[in-house]
């Protein structure tokens, strides 16, 4: 069995119901010999990293969505899920399309960017995007959500009824402490990272820290990095038509994967939109 049909019956298994919430592969006619690893963010689906896998797979690219285990299913799988889990599927992702000979980059949205950052860490990555990347989430609790799930199992967050099946209104502080598990790596993980990478940001995120993407960025150990700052208009989630930018962010993406680093030694910088 296929990576996609394993996973989709997964998916199935642990109740998973509509359609976006899947996790797919898109696999171009004549594809261009790369692919990409996209991985979404906590408390969301695949459907929110679609967009970019739509414009990659319009120039050529291989594209995997993955979907982290108790997502787009009930708060209640979630909170039993362990960050091991989420790392584990990106990375069974990344396995089944080296099989097929293909130059794999990866990217991710917030969570789903440090699952990505995790993968770089353990399987050679060519290119990697980062959408609203952090080192810290904005809540002065979150550090400690772990133990705090032992009195408050879940957080409320607000979703409308338009986003009720892509999106979990209840959120569990054990699932959140998990995203810590994953944080307390990254001064290891950052380091490490070679691989060619662009940062997305901006000031209008409400979920991480101020500051904390541009920190994540200065301690990447990659030469040839990128970083852009969107204003006070662009949420926390990059990749989806509630981003006002949305062309902007996917239009920065093929230019970047398109980019060649090789031959061009100063390309580390920094830009600015706000």
């Amino acid at each position: 069995m296929s990576w996609i049909a394993e996973e989709r019956e997964r998916a199935r298994k642990d109740g998973v119901h509509h359609r976006e919430n899947f996790p797919f592969l898109l696999t171009p006619e004549q594809p261009n010999g790369q692919a990409v690893v996209l991985v979404h963010g906590f408390g969301a689906t695949p459907r929110s990293i679609f967009p970019v896998a739509r414009a990659l797979y319009q120039e050529r690219y291989t594209v995997a969505g993955v979907r982290l285990p108790g997502h787009g299913t009930s708060p209640a799988d979630l909170k039993r899920r362990k960050a091991t889990e989420w790392i584990t599927v990106a990375r069974s992702a990344y396995d089944a399309l080296a099989a097929d000979g293909l130059k794999i980059s990866g990217g991710g949205l917030s969570t789903g960017a440090l699952v990505a950052l995790t993968l770089a860490s353990q399987r050679p990555l060519h290119k990697l995007l980062l959408f609203s990347p952090f080192l810290r989430l904005r809540h002065h609790l979150a550090p400690f959500a772990g133990f705090l799930s032992f009195f408050v199992p879940y957080q409320k967050s607000a979703v409308g009824q338009a986003e009720s099946d892509f999106y979990y209104s209840r959120r569990p502080l054990k699932a959140i402490g998990e995203i810590n598990r994953l944080l307390r790596d990254m001064p290891h993980i950052l380091p490490q990272i070679k691989a060619p990478t662009l940062v997305l940001t901006s000031t209008g995120d409400a979920t991480i820290a101020p500051g904390t993407a541009l920190k994540l960025y200065e301690r990447l150990g990659s030469p040839d990095k990128i970083l852009h700052t969107y204003g006070n208009n662009v949420p926390h989630v990059l990749t989806t038509t509630e981003n006002p930018e949305l062309n902007d962010v996917l239009q920065r993406c093929l230019d970047f994967m398109n980019q060649e680093f090789s031959n061009s030694p100063i390309n580390n910088g920094q830009s600015s939109s706000i």
